[in-house]
């Protein structure tokens, strides 16, 4: 395996562990979290407490948006140096990087900021944040599976 392919292939692999990073999170962990008395068999959490223990996974989950923001970036970039894109690589890569910043620099800090001040801050603009970061949530899923099926088209189009 060539230099090239190589980075192709880990590019396309941090691709898909970005979205299944994402699907897991949002689909798999929240609706565990959020719902620990199922698991508990008493209800030890509130609501407010079990936000703070997704909260806390999520601002972990931005360390790695961030890299992968700069992944996304460098590649593409890298790929238009070469006229190896499309249109539709370059609207899905730029969702991706919209989306993630997007959760990493505002959704999550903002969650934390309204935890810090306590259960009682918790209020509808809250609730409407939180909506928010759900449909960006999404969005980015729906980009990255994107970017990844348009990036695996044109490797395999170009061999």
């Amino acid at each position: 395996m060539n230099k090239k392919a190589l980075i192709d292939t880990v590019y396309l692999l941090l691709i898909a562990m970005t979205a299944g990073a994402v699907f897991v999170l949002g689909a798999l962990v929240a609706a565990v979290v959020f719902h620990s008395e199922l698991y508990l068999s008493v209800p030890l959490l509130s609501r407010y407490e079990e936000g703070k223990i997704m909260a806390e996974i999520f601002y972990r989950f931005t360390y790695w948006a961030y890299f992968m923001t700069a992944i996304i970036l460098f590649y593409e970039v890298s790929r238009y140096k070469v006229m190896q894109i499309d249109k539709i690589s370059i609207l899905s890569a730029l969702g991706a990087i919209s989306t993630l910043l997007l959760f990493a620099a505002v959704y999550v800090p903002k969650i934390l900021e309204y935890q810090s001040r306590g259960e009682s801050s918790i209020d509808a603009s809250f609730e409407s944040l939180h909506k928010a970061s759900e449909i960006d949530f999404k969005i980015l899923l729906l980009m990255l599976i994107v970017l990844f099926a348009r990036r695996t088209y044109l490797m395999a189009a170009k061999r």
